[in-house]
């Protein structure tokens, strides 16, 4: 296979990746966790119901961890190889494109730690509830840092859909273009807005 045709199936099977599952199993997790604006009792009710799903691990393993892996480490390595689009977008478009590439680092960094602080706390025998987390934003440098980390995680997504589409042939005018960076930003604030309500519950 040559190299061009390699690299063109590694991306559609990255943008395809963060779209389906991963920006699928985002937008699941941030309304599961938004339960807590309702009260404890509803996120703790929401939590177990998604904990105590039959074949949990598998379904981790194959519709999270796997197409996160790939997702993360082929993005870090199109962050660090990559050029800008300079003559080539405009120059918002460009800005998109860097911020892209920062929020992916950061969100992998982001997610690593969250894993760390919840699914690998319950691997440890720690029940993932309203309390745990409530523990891990206890302090304005955790709440900031959670905030910053949602935030990109949600930017990440939203602004790769307009990739997506293009990555797809889905549009390729520069008028359908136009409408989908409208649609990617009316996604961002309302996907937004449900992470940061579910945040500021557990504080």
């Amino acid at each position: 296979m040559a190299s061009t045709e390699k690299q063109f199936i590694l991306r559609r099977i990255h943008s395809l990746l963060g779209v389906i599952p991963i920006g699928i199993f985002l937008i699941q997790h941030l309304l599961i966790n938004h339960f807590a604006t309702i009260s404890p009792e509803a996120f703790n009710k929401a939590s177990d119901f998604m904990w105590n799903l039959p074949f949990k691990i598998v379904l981790e393993v194959v519709v999270i961890y796997i197409p996160i892996l790939f997702h993360a480490i082929y993005g870090l390595y199109i962050a660090f190889t990559a050029k800008e689009n300079i003559g080539r977008y405009s120059l918002f478009r460009n800005w998109m494109f860097l911020l892209q590439r920062i929020t992916g680092v950061i969100s992998f960094i982001f997610i690593a730690v969250h894993v760390y602080q919840t699914r690998i706390q319950a691997a440890l025998g720690h029940h993932v509830d309203f309390d745990m987390v409530s523990d891990i934003l206890s302090n304005p440098i955790s709440v900031t840092l959670y905030v910053i980390g949602v935030l990109s995680v949600i930017f990440h997504f939203s602004n790769g859909l307009w990739s997506f589409f293009i990555t797809w042939g889905i549009t390729q005018s520069p008028k359908s273009q136009r409408f989908m960076t409208y649609v990617t930003l009316f996604v961002f604030i309302v996907i937004s807005i449900i992470g940061l309500r579910a945040i500021f519950a557990f504080v």
